[in-house]
């Protein structure tokens, strides 16, 4: 499966509206119109990052934001010493999942923003009752901290310098 990745814009909000994450509730991943919203707000405040729309051969299949880490005051005390990369609305559409996109997905994301922004460290926030994604996570480098805000806890993947 050939996969490529497009910046999210208002022009293909449709497709990532589209995409089959009826299984997901929003208090787990955040919508493709909230995505698209925190998109603009990082576009104004000139914020580095990419949101991206996952096309799997013609399909698209996935979505998620990787981007500046705006200060949160629920932020874990790790976060604020350096900047930091939050991941905030990665879904992958039902029929795509437990196929290993998600991790080749996540993976490549990380390394377009790396190459394109370079290095930083990132946190994300998983909700407590999401024990399949938290186990993603933590296969991909993930640690979670106990620190929550609401129903999510922050995860962080960390840069060693």
């Amino acid at each position: 499966m050939k996969l490529s990745f497009e910046e999210l814009t208002h022009d293909n909000l449709t497709y990532a509206k589209a995409i089959d994450r009826q299984d997901v509730p929003v208090s787990f991943v955040d919508t493709a119109d909230t995505i698209m919203d925190v998109t603009d707000y990082g576009v104004r405040h000139r914020c580095i990052g990419h949101s991206f729309l996952v096309k799997a051969d013609d399909r698209y299949v996935g979505l998620l934001l990787l981007g500046e880490a705006i200060p949160w005051d629920t932020d874990p005390v790790e976060m604020q010493r350096e900047p930091f990369y939050r991941l905030m609305g990665f879904v992958i559409d039902k029929a795509f999942r437990s196929r290993g996109l998600g991790g080749e997905i996540l993976e490549r994301a990380i390394e377009e923003v790396y190459k394109d922004f370079g290095k930083r460290s990132i946190a994300l926030g998983c909700h407590k009752d999401n024990v399949r994604a938290a186990e993603f996570y933590q296969r991909h480098g993930f640690n979670r901290t106990g620190t929550f805000a609401g129903n999510d806890e922050y995860f962080l993947r960390i840069i060693q310098k």
